[in-house]
């Protein structure tokens, strides 16, 4: 090769010829442009294979589509096949679930009319509410339900009177689910024209399947009887132990220690239960149980779950939450406005407000089954239990009117008031056993509900279901408590106001200071059962873990039961305090015609010792009453000893004013009497109530310790017995010495002079006329109390015989009467002391 054919690229230098690199880099340089030809020459190539691929695909892409198309056709196929069975389905509810509901129908429908049957065969159709009365009767559609059944099914065959099954009340229970499921189905498409029709069916195989289980409700809970039962009497215990468990059994005693239980031991009983926690195991003779066998829970707790919190309007029931309103109305009867409730019914007639009486309206069928069953079984084992104590006492105590009528009326006051405190721990029982059932049944369920949106009714309407339940109970108690206070305790009777001259009217406005003594007590027994369970009670009442808080019928029942024992138990306190400022002032029934102590003080000390042991039950009065001797309130109220202390002054203010009734009579001395008559009754008040008075044999005997009371009474006796003391002390005028120089003698000088005898005799003469006037006197007059009788004939001997004695000694010895001188010495001195000892005797 020539090195003038060789060329460089451009920008090389120069090289020399014939040089081997040169020579490679040629070579390389050739190649490079072969590759660059070939790499544009490709590259076309791909352009065209581009073209084409893209030509291909324009024709291929409306197969695909037109493939994607006829797959989603088949799958909107797929879909509205299923949607139309499903729809066939639904449609088919009415005619798949209609059998299995009216079953449950016609099975509850009999079951509860067995159960109403067996009732009025024993004798408790009181105990049947309304709906299974009218099984008994032949009616029971109060509801309308069997118009809703269809034609064919009306014939009583044997599907419609056999016993219903467990089984098949589950059956129905899923029925109703089925049916509620196929309701909200159709309420999401009204547009579809047979929605409407198919839906009204599905509400009335619905509403029998609704009817059917509150009548099964009201069955069974009707058909279960009380929730309590009489206690086994258990041993007495040992007193000598001093464990804790004897300690708690010895609250427990037999009913018959309980029918004579005293006003002290109800009281002890009830605190040292109260102390140990363990008060329900220790009052009343019935103690609470569940009366609800398990098939019957299962059943009961079935239905709760089916229905759950679905309501209505109190026409239709609202299936669907699409149906529900904003509002549902309240349970009824509800609280009337201010939240008191206030006597309707008449005293005695077993009622107390109409509230208790209304039927039960919550929004929520079951609830109102179980309110209206419960609440007559709860009622009637109250009244029962009321009417059972009130025969026996009727049997064992005496009629009034009868012999010894203050005592009787005494006995039947305070066995009243023991059976109303028997009552009220009855009541705590049957409502702790209702509350058992309701915990056993509903309590349960209580969180069970179709709607979000009812969940709030629901709650509530379940604590106003107990409430109208266990209020019926309350209800009865209240009237019975009224009834004692105004039948038995006479607060019926109107003594006018404390304070006032005299009665508004007499006739029925008299009372009997001892029947008031023993009415106050009475009240004050039934405050203090009042005080100590009234909370126990209304805590039973109250439901506070469910509901919103609201205040129910059954707790205002409760607070009325206080307010009222209170109000009357202050109006038996006024009737005692008027009945002694309206003891009359004559008459020998009220003023002794011997100045012995007067009935009325005998009274007033037997009602003082009667309400003496209720110190804090009267505390419990005061601190809520102003009374007309304590205006105060709350923590400014008296104690019972300011009663007392207005009571001893009316009683003075009663013995003041027949005291005078004494200084009226025209006759000898009846200054004398009066003074004795107030020593009389100021030293029986001072020994049956001072401090220092006589032991009785009295359990409880009340002692006035404030020191008021024995400086008041003794200064009123020491100002009376001197007073008293004035009569005899006018016969020391006679008994004044003659002057020696005055006594002169005969000639013999054995015998005064007749002048001289004269001065002598017209002393003993004087002395001897009155005392002999005052003596026979004196002599009618009475002392009982023997250490008294005996204290003031020495104040009588002290007052003229020593003087007398040393006048009678000087004297007897000198012959100043010729004939007559055993006439002028007939009283020696012992015999005037022996006279004297024969004073004040019991006639």
């Amino acid at each position: 090769m020539s090195t003038a054919s060789l060329t460089l690229p451009k920008g090389l230098p120069p090289l020399p010829l014939h040089s081997t690199h040169h020579l490679h880099i040629v070579a390389l340089s050739s190649s490079l442009q072969t590759m660059a030809a070939t790499s544009h020459s490709a590259c076309s190539s791909c352009d065209g294979l581009s073209r084409r691929s893209r030509h291909l695909d324009s024709l291929t892409s409306p197969a695909s589509e037109t493939s994607a198309l006829l797959a989603l056709a088949s799958s909107n196929l797929q879909s509205t096949s299923g949607a139309l069975k499903d729809a066939r389905d639904k449609f088919d509810t009415v005619a798949d679930c209609e059998p299995a509901v009216e079953r449950l129908f016609w099975g509850a429908r009999e079951a509860c009319k067995e159960v109403a049957l067996h009732a009025e065969r024993q004798g408790r159709g009181g105990v049947l509410p309304a709906s299974m009365k009218r099984l008994v009767d032949g009616g029971g559609d109060s509801r309308g339900t069997m118009s809703l059944l269809k034609p064919r099914q009306n014939n009583h065959n044997s599907d419609t009177t056999s016993p219903l099954t467990e089984q098949e009340l589950y059956a129905g229970a899923d029925a109703m689910e089925i049916v509620r499921d196929a309701h909200g189905y159709f309420a999401k498409r009204m547009e579809w024209k047979s929605t409407k029709e198919t839906m009204e069916d599905l509400e009335r195989v619905h509403y029998i399947g609704v009817d059917a289980m509150g009548l099964l409700v009201t069955g069974h809970l009707t058909g279960a009887g009380a929730a309590v039962r009489r206690k086994v009497d258990a041993p007495a215990p040992d007193v000598n132990r001093k464990s804790s468990a004897a300690r708690r059994s010895s609250t427990r005693v037999t009913a018959a220690e309980r029918s004579e239980e005293t006003a002290s031991k109800t009281r002890d009983r009830l605190q040292e239960a109260l102390q140990n926690r363990d008060l329900m195991k220790s009052i009343g003779e019935y103690e609470e149980y569940l009366p609800l066998s398990t098939r019957v829970v299962r059943e009961l707790r079935a239905i709760f779950e089916c229905l759950g919190g679905m309501p209505t309007d109190g026409t239709s029931l609202l299936l669907s939450s699409a149906s529900l309103p904003s509002y549902i109305p309240p349970p009824e009867p509800s609280l009337p406005h201010g939240g008191k409730v206030l006597r309707t019914e008449k005293v005695g007639s077993g009622h107390y407000t109409q509230s208790t009486m209304q039927s039960l309206k919550t929004g929520f069928p079951q609830l109102d089954s179980y309110g209206e069953a419960r609440r007559s079984v709860a009622y009637a084992s109250v009244d029962g239990y009321c009417r059972q104590l009130r025969n026996a006492r009727k049997k064992l105590l005496p009629a009034e009117g009868t012999a010894g009528s203050a005592i009787a009326q005494a006995q039947i006051v305070d066995s009243a008031a023991r059976d109303a405190v028997r009552c009220i721990e009855h009541t705590m029982v049957v409502v702790s056993g209702e509350k058992s059932v309701f915990r056993c049944v509903v309590s349960p369920t209580s969180s069970n509900h179709h709607h979000e949106e009812s969940g709030p009714q629901y709650q509530r309407a379940i604590a106003a279901a107990y409430s109208f339940v266990v209020s019926a109970a309350v209800d009865r108690l209240l009237d019975l408590i009224e009834y004692t206070f105004l039948r038995e305790a006479g607060c019926s009777i109107n003594l006018g106001s404390v304070g006032d001259g005299g009665a508004s009217s007499m006739g029925d406005s008299e009372m009997d200071i001892r029947a008031a003594g023993s009415a106050a007590a009475a009240g004050l027994r039934i405050v203090d059962g009042v005080r100590m369970l009234g909370p126990s009670l209304s805590k039973l009442c109250d439901l506070s873990s469910i509901g919103n808080g609201e205040s129910s019928i059954a707790s205002a029942l409760c607070i009325s039961l206080h307010r009222s024992t209170v109000k009357y138990c202050s109006k038996t306190l006024e009737n005692l305090a008027r009945s002694i400022q309206l003891d009359p002032l004559d008459g020998t029934r009220h003023v002794p015609t011997d100045a012995r102590v007067a009935k009325v003080s005998s009274d007033v000390v037997h009602a003082i010792r009667v309400i003496s042991p209720f110190i804090s039950a009267y505390k419990s009065v005061s601190k809520r009453r102003a009374l007309p001797w304590d205006q105060s309130i709350g923590d400014d109220a008296g104690e019972m000893d300011i009663f007392v202390r207005f009571l001893i002054k009316q009683l003075i203010v009663s013995l003041q004013g027949k005291a005078q009734t004494y200084k009226n009579e025209e006759n000898q001395d009846a200054q004398a009497k009066s003074h004795l008559f107030m020593m009389n009754n100021t030293y029986y008040l001072l020994e049956s109530l001072g401090p220092d008075g006589y032991d009785d044999d009295l359990d409880e005997t009340y002692r006035i310790k404030a020191p008021w009371f024995k400086s008041k009474m003794t200064k009123i006796f020491e100002s009376e017995k001197a007073k008293y003391l004035a009569s005899w002390d006018m016969l020391n005028k006679h008994l004044t010495q003659v002057d020696e120089r005055e006594l002169n003698y005969k000639d013999n000088k054995d015998i005064l002079s007749l002048e001289s005898g004269r001065l002598i005799k017209s002393r003993f003469s004087g002395f001897i006329e009155d005392f002999e006037r005052v003596y026979l006197v004196h002599r009618t007059f009475t002392i009982i109390d023997q250490k008294f009788r005996e204290t003031l004939q020495n104040d009588i001997r002290r007052v003229f015989l020593a003087r007398y004695t040393t006048f009678f000694d000087r004297y007897a010895n000198i012959k100043f009467s010729k004939k007559n001188m055993e006439t002028y010495l007939k009283y020696p001195p012992k015999k005037l002391d022996s006279l004297i000892g024969q004073l004040f005797a019991s006639k």
